[in-house]
């Protein structure tokens, strides 16, 4: 019984180069349930060997790291730890940045400012597949990634897709644009948890997006959902 259980802690790799901030967060993630430290990694070298030989499920990663940026790790931790999911945490308070980390490949940031329950949920919810962002970072990624794309006519072929949506479907997308969670959308509207995950393959299927975060851009730069700043 207990080397099952054991499979089911969510697995992090740290990445910081302050011992001190290193050992606070070991201490703070190992008191919560279901969640285990596998490794701590001061610089690039050292994050490098221990995401490909622990294959952690979440990466931890600072921004700030002697030698190197670490957003320029975000592809290299991604090439040795496939399956891993990369939170930034970081005291840098750089919304291009951010924003940078997120186009690379980043499932979300959270800042060292906030309260230790905020990184525990992020935590959680990267793990779950979701996207950990604040409405202001959505509201810069939207733009960002607006400018580097051709602005659609008004005949755009998207219209077929989005024409075929239900007003169920339609619901689901505004509320995941305010920012709820599925278990808040279904108590929101009155359905089951797992009507909404099918709601959510029906609509990733419909909109040709592969997650929540291409659902979450796509809705806004459609006008199916705004973002809650």
């Amino acid at each position: 019984m207990q080397p099952a259980a054991a499979k089911l802690k969510i697995r992090i790799l740290l990445i910081d180069d302050h011992t001190v901030m290193r050992l606070g967060l070991r201490v703070l993630i190992e008191n919560q349930q279901g969640l285990k430290v596998v490794g701590e990694a001061s610089g690039r070298a050292d994050a490098l060997e221990l995401a490909e030989r622990e294959q952690p499920n979440i990466i931890l990663l600072d921004l700030s790291l002697p030698g190197t940026d670490g957003i320029d790790l975000i592809p290299e931790l991604q090439a040795v730890a496939k399956e891993a999911r990369i939170l930034i945490l970081t005291g840098v308070l750089d919304p291009e940045k951010h924003t940078r980390a997120i186009h690379l490949g980043a499932m979300g940031v959270v800042l060292k400012e906030k309260a230790p329950e905020v990184l525990i949920k992020a935590i959680e919810k990267v793990h779950e597949g979701e996207v950990w962002l604040d409405r202001a970072m959505v509201a810069n990624v939207v733009g960002q990634r607006s400018r580097f794309r051709d602005v659609k006519r008004k005949d755009d072929p998207e219209a077929a897709k989005i024409a075929t949506l239900t007003g169920r479907e339609r619901e689901v997308i505004a509320l995941i644009g305010e920012g709820l969670r599925s278990r808040q959308i279904a108590d929101r509207l009155f359905i089951c948890e797992g009507t909404v995950r099918n709601h959510l393959t029906t609509v990733f299927s419909k909109l040709e997006v592969s997650d929540r975060f291409e659902l979450l851009i796509y809705s806004y730069r459609h006008s199916l959902a705004k973002p809650a700043l």
